[in-house]
C-alpha cells in the first residue's frame, strides 16, 4: 500500500522504546523495533504487533544486518540510552562512560547513517532522538550523563542544518523524571536504590513519552518541531524535585 507508514525503533524492549511500539502501532504504523534482550523484544512484538529483530546498537556487526532488513522507513525513533552511576568526575569509572557513549551516541549515530536514505526516500522521513533535560541542565554525579546527553542535542541540531532542503525532520524528546528501569540501570541493579529515585513523585511513565513521539510523528510533514522538553509536574529542573517531606 501506498500509504502505510513505515517506523522503527530501537532500545524498544522495555521503557519509552516499547511504549512507542505499542503506541505507534496503534497509530497505524508499520513497526519494526530492536533492542539486545531478546525475550523482552517478542513480548513487546506480541503486544504491537511489530517485527522484531535482535540488535546492538553499540556493535557494527548487529547494527548492520539489522538494517539491511529494513526495506522501508520514515520515522526513526532512537530510544537505545541510559545512565551508568553517580560518580564524581574524579571517580569516574570509564567503562561506564565508554558504555553511555556508544548506546547515546554512536549507537544514534550507526543507525542514522544507515537508513538516512531511506528516509530520504520515503519523502517525508523523521528522526527523532531521545533526550533529556540532563542534556541541557548539568548536575552534580551526572558527568558522564551529562556529557552523553549535551552530545545528543548537538546531533539533533547539526542534522536539522545538514538536512535543510532534504525531506527528513529531526526532533529532540527531552524527559525529566520517567519511571522506567533507568534508574536500575544506572545504579547496576540496586533496586532499592533505584525505587528511592521515585519515592513520593508522581513521575511520567514510558506512555507519556510515547504520546509525545506519536503527536510530534503525527504533525504535517511542513511542521517540524525540533524539541520538546516534558517534565513531571513536580519537577522543575534536573535538580530540583519537589518530595514528599517539602
Amino acid at each position: 500500500m501506498a500509504d502505510r507508514r513505515y517506523a522503527v525503533i530501537s532500545g524498544a524492549s522495555s521503557g519509552i522504546g516499547a511504549a512507542t511500539a505499542v503506541r505507534l502501532a496503534d497509530d497505524g504504523w508499520d513497526v519494526t523495533i530492536g533492542a539486545r534482550r531478546e525475550d523482552r523484544l517478542r513480548e513487546v512484538a506480541a503486544r504491537s504487533g511489530a517485527r522484531a529483530f535482535a540488535l546492538d546498537v553499540t556493535d557494527p556487526a548487529s547494527a548492520d544486518p539489522f538494517c539491511d532488513r529494513i526495506d522501508d522507513c520514515a520515522l526513526l525513533v532512537l530510544s537505545a540510552g541510559g545512565a551508568l552511576g553517580l560518580d564524581a568526575i574524579a571517580e569516574a569509572d570509564e567503562d561506564d562512560w565508554q558504555q553511555m557513549w556508544q548506546v547515546n551516541v554512536m549507537g544514534s549515530l550507526r543507525l542514522i547513517q544507515r537508513l538516512l536514505p531511506k528516509l530520504v526516500q520515503s519523502g517525508s522521513g523523521h528522526i527523532i532522538l531521545l533526550g533529556s533535560i540532563a542534556g541541557r541542565q548539568p548536575y552534580v554525579g551526572g558527568g558522564g550523563y551529562n556529557a552523553v546527553k549535551f552530545a545528543v542535542r548537538a546531533m539533533r541540531d547539526v542534522l536539522r542544518l545538514e538536512l535543510l532542503g532534504q525531506p527528513v525532520r529531526v526532533t529532540e524528546i527531552a524527559p525529566g523524571m520517567v519511571k522506567t528501569p533507568f534508574s536500575e540501570v544506572r545504579f547496576k541493579g540496586d533496586r532499592a536504590r533505584a525505587a528511592a529515585v521515585y519515592q513520593g513523585v508522581d513521575a511520567l511513565l514510558p506512555e507519556d513519552i510515547a504520546e509525545c513521539i506519536a503527536w510530534v510523528a503525527s504533525r504535517p510533514p511542513h511542521v517540524a518541531i525540533e524539541q520538546l522538553v516534558v517534565q513531571p509536574l513536580q519537577q522543575a529542573d534536573a535538580r530540583t524535585v519537589h518530595g514528599p517531606d517539602e
